[in-house]
């Protein structure tokens, strides 16, 4: 137990070392999207990497994407779409997209109804590929050393 506690922290630790990357590339998202009102990422257990959104909600919705992550993968592998890639929701004042972000985060995207959601899907699959590239070797930095 200890030592699953242990390594869960290190790599936690290692997880934050790409956050000022990762904050650089969610900024550029939200130029490129001027409807988005809010872009997170966090690990898939829930822990906010990066965010451009009101403070006091990351930690909330990377609390709600870690549980929305779990079940989009049951879904996709119980239905056998294979991996889980995405998640779009649509409420009455916008949409709450979900993107996998390399083997250990995720994408998380707020935006104003009116947005494109073909624009929307383009830009960000491009920035959940950095973004998984940058968490991913953060990560395998923390294995090699």
């Amino acid at each position: 137990m200890m030592r699953r506690a242990l390594r869960l922290r290190a790599e936690r630790k290692q997880l934050m070392t790409a956050e000022a990357e990762v904050l650089g590339e969610l900024r550029r998202l939200r130029a490129r999207l001027p409807q988005l009102t809010g872009a997170l990422a966090a690990s898939a257990d829930g822990l906010v990497l990066a965010h451009d959104t009101v403070d006091g909600e990351a930690e909330s919705v990377a609390a709600l994407t870690a549980a929305a992550l779990g079940v989009g993968q049951r879904l996709t592998d119980s239905t056998g779409q294979g991996r889980f890639r995405e998640l779009l929701v649509r409420g009455e004042n916008g949409y709450v997209a979900t993107y996998a972000a390399g083997g250990a985060a995720v994408l998380t995207l707020l935006a104003e109804p009116r947005i494109n959601v073909g624009r929307l899907h383009l830009e960000a699959r491009r920035s959940s590929v950095r973004i998984g590239e940058l968490v991913d070797g953060a990560l395998e930095r923390r294995d090699l050393n």
